[in-house]
């Protein structure tokens, strides 16, 4: 399980990336870093939840479907969606097929296999800020 890690800080956008993969997140998290982005990382959906709370700068949400804890990435987009509806929000997922009636509105979903490029480039696409 990954812990909570932050990146580099400054006037780069910052990403909130949920994975409870240890290696995954730190490859992704990399991949965002170089690609122009900080990031705030962590592994379930509870922490994710009050991360985005205490946290206004951040500006968009990539997360896994199958987390730690209660909470699986789909609800995490749902709560997400319903508290700040302007974030723009990539599901990822080598396991569960996107279910419509589950997606929020403005998300988007990317299916595993896939590099970290092709997440950052999706992201790039969905980014205001």
């Amino acid at each position: 399980m990954a812990s909570e890690q932050t990146g580099s800080g400054g006037d780069r956008p910052v990403i909130l990336l949920v994975e409870d993969e240890a290696l995954t997140i730190m490859d992704l998290g990399d991949v965002l870093e170089d690609g122009g982005y900080d990031t705030v990382q962590c592994a379930s959906a509870e922490r994710a939840l009050s991360i985005l709370q205490a946290r206004p700068d951040i500006c968009g949400l990539v997360t896994d479907v199958q987390l730690s804890g209660k909470t699986d990435g789909f609800d995490l987009a749902s709560a997400v969606a319903e508290a700040r509806p302007q974030l723009p929000i990539l599901i990822v997922s080598g396991r569960a097929a996107p279910d419509p009636a589950r997606m929020p509105a403005h998300a988007d979903f990317i299916a595993r296999p896939c590099t970290g490029e092709d997440i950052l480039d999706r992201l790039k696409r969905l980014m205001h800020c």
